[in-house]
């Protein structure tokens, strides 16, 4: 099939990062599992960060493992820094998804570097990955965060996030993503500064990644579609959050964002229908956790019209 939009499920890994309560790691393994199943092409699986700091992740290495099993899969992997990007590459994923915040007070508290720092890690991590075979290299994905807004310094100008997402790309990166770290964002802020992004890198892959505080987290990927991006993440049930970005909530809701594109005619790959139910795994697995969305309510008549091919022509 052909896929119009790219999905990344970022679940499990900023779906869980801020769950104090340790998801098992069979259950972790079986809801990626599951959602593979369901046509999910990427996902990031966990984040290769100190155990002492997120216990959420002291099984990384397994989880990946177990990931890499899983036909068609790319795996993908959150690294703060470069010692997080060597256990990765050394665990053997597909991809590494690096995070460089624009905004110096956040960055600060997320990893204890400045932006300029972090930039220098990237550009060590780039280093690396050159040493390698290229059976052996993962993709690098180099990632901005706070780029709509910081919770800690406000409004974060234009040409910071610029100048970033160029020393990204000149440094090495295969993709640059802007993420709504707060989900402060708006649709006109998206499609202005995807546009002053692709001004600058011209044609390399960019993607999204949006939170939904304000409730304008799907309307922001319409933004996104209207740019150009052909590539979002979201989480399962809604789950996720930065620890240090206060007041912030989850990211956008995979099955609620899977519906929207499908219902505007373009494709993802996705069956609906076993996605919701992986849903099932999560609610078991921590029953006290809160899970958001629409559709796992029920899906309108005419669905079953898009699911037989009878799609609408894209917006």
């Amino acid at each position: 099939m052909t896929i119009d939009v790219e999905i990344c499920e970022v679940g499990p890994r900023d779906g869980l990062q801020i769950i104090h309560t340790f998801m098992p790691t069979a259950a972790k393994q079986a809801w990626i599992a599951a959602e593979a199943a369901a046509g999910v092409r990427e996902i990031e699986v966990c984040s290769f960060v100190p155990p002492k700091l997120i216990p959420q992740f002291a099984d990384a290495t397994e989880v990946v493992g177990q990931a890499k099993s899983v036909s068609g899969l790319s795996v993908a992997a959150l690294v703060p820094n470069f010692k997080g990007a060597e256990r990765a590459i050394a665990a053997g994923v597909d991809k590494l998804s690096f995070t460089l915040s624009v905004s110096t007070a956040h960055s600060l508290a997320n990893v204890r570097k400045t932006p300029d720092e972090q930039l220098a890690e990237f550009q060590a991590i780039v280093a690396t990955l050159k040493t390698l075979p290229p059976e052996r290299r993962p993709l690098l994905s180099g990632g901005l965060s706070t780029v709509f807004g910081c919770a800690i310094e406000g409004e974060i100008p234009d040409a910071t996030v610029v100048r970033y997402a160029v020393a990204l790309a000149e440094a090495g990166a295969d993709d640059v993503s802007l993420a709504d770290t707060t989900g402060v964002g708006d649709p006109a802020q998206i499609r202005r500064l995807v546009a002053a992004v692709r001004a600058e890198i011209g044609d390399m892959p960019m993607a999204l990644h949006l939170h939904n505080t304000m409730g304008l987290g799907l309307a922001n990927v319409v933004a996104g579609l209207e740019a150009g991006i052909r590539a979002f993440d979201s989480s399962l049930g809604g789950l996720g959050g930065c620890p240090y970005a206060p007041g912030a909530t989850g990211n956008i809701v995979t099955e609620d964002l899977v519906f929207m594109l499908e219902s505007m005619g373009l494709r993802t790959g996705i069956d609906l229908d076993r996605l919701i139910a992986v849903r099932e795994i999560i609610a078991a697995a921590l029953p006290d956790e809160a899970l958001y969305g629409h559709v796992q309510h029920g899906l309108p008549k005419r669905w079953s019209d898009l699911r037989g091919g009878s799609h609408v022509a894209a917006a």
